[in-house]
Order: structure tokens, then C-alpha cells, then sequence
């Protein structure tokens, strides 16, 4: 199903910290089938601001069991949608939501006998908050082990809610926060969630734990400290899941057509909700996305970094390239999906469609 936004209200706005609000959005019933989501996705919200259309994607924490569909959003400097949303928004108002996406996600079954390991620093918990609630609901024999890092007590998101889930399900979660600028009285839970960190924290926790799955959400650095750290631990690569904030400063995942691949002049059919958009374009000009929209296509976009999966679409003929892929996973490409936002044709004539 194309990811389409709609309009929904505002049940709150919570303050979780001094820089964190939550936001928790009425879903009207004609629209829960089309907003039904998994514990790892997320919401983009789109909010005119000042003029400009600005879009950004947040996790939900909340989880599908609990019939509320809610994201935190941190305060970052010179934000515009983080600042409008702390300071702005309030309880009634009206918001441009778009249907959950995402790629990071957990499908529980109840007779699952798991456990599962969460990584998460600052508003990273927003995910994990979501996947720690289903495993602890939906399978009863699972346990959960979430290391989250912040700098100090006052910056832990949703700090309340995570001890009252260790009260509910006492013995099938456990919590280990690391601080940065304050003190826990001892060294393992002191510094930054980072490839040495984990090793020690895998050390003192989870050296005689089978692993089934690893959930990692934070900046590029942690995830790849935390995933390397892992899979040295014995940790096959293919339980190892994360989440990117933004866009990696590193090149990894970056595809590249060789230097001598030659021009291709195409011509690109791009399907969405039954209708088709014509477009000319070249293997070395603007990316598909762009130029669907300049023809006067309506389609779903958030990041256009490469980073979320919004704008994925399946080639049903020809070939395409992508300057970067952070988003989709191998099996995915392979079944022939890109991200129109990074995609360029590579053949005579390309056909992509957003709803297959």
C-alpha cells in the first residue's frame, strides 16, 4: 500500500523532558486498517512552517497493542520541525500524518521462547520503547534486555514508563541505563554506548544469554561500535537490526555507477494509485522522485536522504541506479525495490510503480 498522509487530530502533547515532547494522534475508525503498524515503524509528519513544507519521520513508542499511535520528538538546535513541535503544538490542533512505514521493525508470535537485546542512546528509546512493550506482551516466554545511554537522569526519555515496565513484567525485562556526565557508582554504566562499552556490558550481561535478535537505535557511531561488538561476540550479522537518526557521514551502503558507464537517455513510467506519470529523464540528471514531482505527481516522500524507505518503489522493467541506499535491505533490492529519492535509469526504458 502507498504511504498516503492524512489529516488527524491531536489527542496531547506530553513533556517527557526539559527538550522532549510526545505526541499522541486521534485515529479515526474508517482509518485504523490504513494506520495498523508494527513495533519499529514510524510516522512522518508534515507541517507548513513559515511558508515551507517540512517533513520529518519519528518513531512510535507506543505499541500496536495498546491502540494509540504516539512519537516523541527531541528539541535539536536549530531545528524547525523539533522547535515547532515542543513549542507549537498542542492538544486539538490538526496534523498531515502520513501511514506508518519502516523497514526496522519486530513480528512477535506468542509462543516464541526469546531473548532479545535493545541498544538505544537519547530519543533512539523511541523505538525500543515500541519493540520492549509487544515482546513483553505478545510472547510471554521472552525476556528483553534494553542498555540505554543518555548524559545524565533529567535527559532519560519516557524514564517513568520503562520502570513500570520492569514493575509489570518483574524478571523479563532488565535495564541497564549508561550515563555520560553523571555517575551510577560504578564504571560499566558510566561513558558513551560504544564499541568498548558493549563489549563490556556484553560481558557482565549477556555472556550466557542465547541472542535471538539485536535492536540498535542511535547516532551512526554507537550502531556501528554496538553492531561490530556483537557480531565479534558471536552474534550472527543477520539478528544484528539498527536505526539510523540521519543520513551516515561514512560512505557505507554508497552505490556508485562505474566511471565509464555511459549516458542512457530513458524513458520512465512511474506508477502511483493506478495513475502514470511520463518522464524523460538520464542516467547523470535529477533522481526520479524529483522529476515525478516537478510533472505534478503526489508521492510519498519524507527524508530524501536515503535514509527512510517513504519513497520506495518496485521496478517492473528496465534497471536503475541509487547514489545511496541506507534504508533497504539486500533481499529487497534484489527483489528489484529503490528509493526514488536516490534512484537514476540505467536502461532504455524504466517502469516503477509505488504500488506493488
Amino acid at each position: 500500500m502507498t504511504p498516503k498522509f492524512h489529516t488527524l487530530k491531536i489527542n496531547d502533547v506530553k513533556k517527557e523532558t526539559e527538550d522532549t515532547v510526545s505526541i499522541s494522534f486521534e485515529v479515526p475508525k474508517e482509518l485504523k486498517d490504513d494506520y495498523a503498524f508494527e513495533s519499529g515503524q514510524y510516522l512522518t509528519l508534515k507541517a507548513d512552517i513559515n511558508g515551507e513544507d517540512v517533513r520529518r519521520s519519528y518513531s512510535l513508542c507506543s505499541s500496536p497493542f495498546e491502540n494509540e499511535w504516539r512519537v516523541a520528538v527531541k528539541q535539536v538546535e536549530n531545528g524547525k520541525f523539533s522547535t515547532y513541535a515542543n513549542h507549537e503544538l498542542k492538544s486539538g490542533m490538526e496534523m498531515d500524518v502520513m501511514t506508518p512505514s519502516g523497514n526496522f521493525k519486530i513480528s512477535t508470535e506468542a509462543s516464541n521462547i526469546k531473548s532479545y537485546v535493545l541498544f538505544a542512546a537519547g530519543s533512539g528509546i523511541t523505538p525500543m520503547l515500541s519493540i520492549a512493550k509487544s515482546v513483553l506482551n505478545d510472547e510471554p516466554n521472552s525476556d528483553v534486555t534494553l542498555f540505554y545511554g543518555n548524559k545524565g537522569f533529567g535527559s532519560i526519555i519516557f524514564r517513568e514508563e520503562i520502570e513500570a515496565l520492569k514493575n509489570q513484567y518483574m524478571g523479563r525485562i532488565r535495564v541497564v541505563h549508561v550515563l555520560s556526565r553523571e555517575s551510577l557508582g560504578n564504571q560499566i554504566q558510566k561513558g558513551r554506548i560504544d564499541g568498548e562499552k558493549t563489549n563490556e556490558l556484553f560481558d557482565a550481561f549477556l555472556r550466557n544469554i542465547t541472542i535471538d535478535g539485536v535492536y540498535i537505535c542511535g547516532p551512526e557511531s554507537m550502531i556501528m561500535g554496538v553492531k561490530d561488538s556483537m557480531i565479534s561476540k558471536g552474534v550472527d550479522s543477520s539478528k544484528v537490526h539498527y536505526e539510523l537518526f540521519t543520513a551516515p557521514s561514512s560512505g557505507s551502503k554508497k552505490i556508485k555507477l562505474p566511471t565509464n558507464s555511459p549516458k542512457v537517455e530513458s524513458n520512465v513510467t512511474v506508477i502511483v494509485d493506478g495513475d502514470e506519470i511520463e518522464l524523460n529523464l538520464d542516467s547523470t540528471g535529477e533522481n526520479i522522485l524529483d522529476a515525478a514531482q516537478k510533472a505534478g505527481g503526489d508521492l510519498p516522500f519524507a527524508c530524501k536522504g536515503g535514509v527512510c524507505c517513504t519513497c520506495k518503489a518496485k521496478i517492473l522493467e528496465g534497471s536503475a541506479n541509487m547514489d545511496v541506499n541506507y534504508a533497504l535491505e539486500t533481499d529487497e533490492v534484489e527483489a528489484g525495490y529503490i528509493l526514488t529519492c536516490q534512484a537514476h535509469p540505467t536502461s532504455d526504458k524504466l517502469v516503477v510503480s509505488f504500488d506493488d
